[in-house]
């Protein structure tokens, strides 16, 4: 059967959405830099009051990128790019797609036997990271060394007076770098580049040639390196803006960190490539988010569901004039609808009329590939595919399609999908495969369901699905019934070993009000669950926590409740 039999049937709800794009065989720096010829004056990023135009960006770029040419860094090379959000990491991405260099992006707070696993698989021999992170970095063992690193401080682009805040709060507490002869210092550099600025010249890059590593979360064995070219960050920033309807005159919370294809694909490279303002938040909490909405008043924010859960329980934001937000979206997990409705009336009491829309995307291609309509909304649906994308349901770790409806593995084309893993033939065999129309479909290890008008919706990853006495368990699911019940806060379900039924159902929850943490409220939430579900789907205990392990990016960390549920006694257990 034909992927795409006739007109798509999700094209009727793109409303004033293109169709389809035009993706101009550039590379990012080339984009970006054509973005500037007509914005020079306009804001590119803000950056906790200090902002930079897009002629400054630009003039940035480039002195980085010469001195990193002078410092021998040439096309295919790696670097490795350990930061927060903020403007070194934007300046130093850009500046190696300038001269063809491949960066690869990771988490700050890595740990050195971590660091030490991702310099081995790029083969990076310059990496970037803050002062106060030079330990982690120095301690790792690659088996070729590091041959430089740079060092950025985040007071590098501060005001003075803050530049002062920051060294009284945290600044003093960071520990001077000792005397290295691999390091040098982002402000020289910065500096000799300046002086030595040459003529804008063309990279010799190609639009599909890899323009970042990132990497996976890791869900079996180490992290696996994702190749992602400048067409796959061109498209994906295109189909964003077209989606979102983003243009120069809004602005978006960087608020999801650059190494997360998220964070770069929609709240950096999107932002930039539509000549929009990026406020960049190097770390997250509910209090500064609701602070930079009060002073910068954004109109697009997108986010995990989180961090929309964080902020409609902030005071904060509570009583913030939020009419200038034009747009919301929430992906990289399953999106509760109480999450979605106290979001949304507290937008609705402060002003606004947006609503929280759901997408779905992966890290294989960029972020996004799909999200709901802005003029149509479907109960539990994580929407349509973006213009250009193509998607369907597959019989498991299969190519053949299924009915209308039926579920089985997700599957998406377009060109946004990734050249394939990095030094990882087998999985990249596995992860991209041509089907009987010809085209590369990535299968994404997802389960969904398309409905007849197009609509897609997800039901579990493949691998965190429970099997429990034989039937398969989703935890999104049993999540979704949880978080129905007016005293639960935070949700997740495990399958737990065990003998009889090889899984064990198990939920970990956190209450709205911890003093009710009782053997009674445990009965209580399984009884509602019971109501609800099949019987072996349904919590055969649960266990009260404080607050919920979270991933870098925010998610809650199900592998973490996995490792530490079955140590950690339960605040109360019902009889069964």
């Amino acid at each position: 059967m034909s992927s795409l039999p006739g007109p798509s049937p999700w094209l009727r709800f793109y409303g004033d959405v293109p169709k389809s794009l035009d993706y101009k065989a550039t590379t990012l720096y080339e984009a970006i830099a054509a973005t500037a010829g007509r914005a020079l004056d306009a804001i590119a990023w803000d950056f906790l009051g200090t902002t930079s135009t897009y002629r400054e960006l630009i003039a940035s770029i480039d002195r980085l990128a010469t001195a990193l040419a002078a410092l021998g860094l040439k096309r295919g090379d790696r670097i490795l790019i350990s930061m927060p959000t903020c403007p070194q990491s934007v300046i130093a991405f850009y500046a190696a797609n300038r001269l063809g260099a491949v960066p690869a992006l990771i988490h700050p707070l890595s740990t050195a036997p971590e660091i030490t696993h991702y310099l081995d698989l790029s083969g990076a021999r310059i990496a970037l990271t803050l002062d106060a992170l030079y330990g982690a970095l120095n301690a790792a063992r690659p088996k070729r060394p590091i041959e430089t690193i740079l060092i950025a401080r985040l007071p590098d682009y501060l005001s003075p007076l803050k530049k002062v805040g920051f060294w009284l709060a945290k600044g003093r507490k960071i520990a001077t770098v000792p005397a290295d002869r691999r390091v040098r210092y982002w402000s020289d550099l910065m500096q000799a580049g300046r002086k030595k600025t040459s003529p804008l010249l063309p990279t010799g890059g190609s639009t599909k040639d890899v323009a970042a590593i990132l990497f996976s979360g890791g869900t079996t064995g180490q992290p696996k390196g994702i190749l992602l070219s400048n067409r796959n960050f061109i498209a994906e920033s295109l189909q964003v803006a077209a989606w979102g309807g983003i243009r120069d005159h809004d602005a978006m919370l960087a608020i999801m960190p650059i190494f997360h294809g998220f964070g770069l694909g929609v709240c950096l490279n999107a932002v930039l490539m539509a000549g929009g303002r990026c406020i960049l938040v190097p770390s997250f909490s509910a209090l500064e988010v609701a602070k930079l909405v009060r002073r910068k008043r954004p109109t697009v924010l997108v986010g995990v569901p989180t961090l929309y859960e964080a902020l409609a329980k902030d005071k904060t934001f509570a009583a913030t004039d939020l009419s200038c937000l034009r747009a919301c979206f929430c992906g990289a997990d399953t999106l509760p609808r109480p999450v979605k409705d106290r979001f949304e009336k507290l937008v609705k009491d402060r002003g606004g009329t947006v609503r929280l829309l759901e997408g779905y995307g992966l890290t294989e291609a960029v972020s996004a590939v799909m999200a709901t309509p802005l003029g149509e909304y479907r109960e539990g649906s994580i929407g349509v595919p973006f213009p250009d994308m193509r998607a369907m349901i597959c019989v498991n770790n299969d190519t053949t399609r299924t009915a209308v409806s039926e579920e089985g593995e997700i599957c998406v084309s377009g060109p946004t999908v990734m050249t394939g893993y990095l030094d990882d033939p087998e999985a990249t065999a596995q992860a991209l495969r041509v089907h009987e129309d010809g085209l590369t479909w990535l299968h994404t290890g997802d389960l969904g369901k398309m409905d007849e008008d197009g609509f897609f919706y997800f039901t579990a990853r493949l691998k965190r699905m429970i099997k429990s006495s034989g039937f398969n368990v989703y935890p999104a699911q049993v999540e979704a019934v949880l978080y129905q019940h007016p005293l639960v806060s935070e949700a997740c379900v495990v399958g737990m070993p065990d003998e009889a039924q090889v899984e064990r159902v198990k939920a970990f929850v956190v209450l709205h009000d911890p003093a009710l943490a009782k053997p009674e409220t445990e009965a209580a939430l399984i009884a509602h669950c019971r109501e609800r579900l099949i019987k072996w789907s349904c919590p055969r205990d649960i266990e009260f926590r404080a607050d919920l392990p979270k991933t870098r990016i925010g998610k809650i960390d199900y592998r973490a409740l996995i490792e530490t549920g079955s140590t950690v006694q339960n605040a109360g257990r019902a009889s069964e």
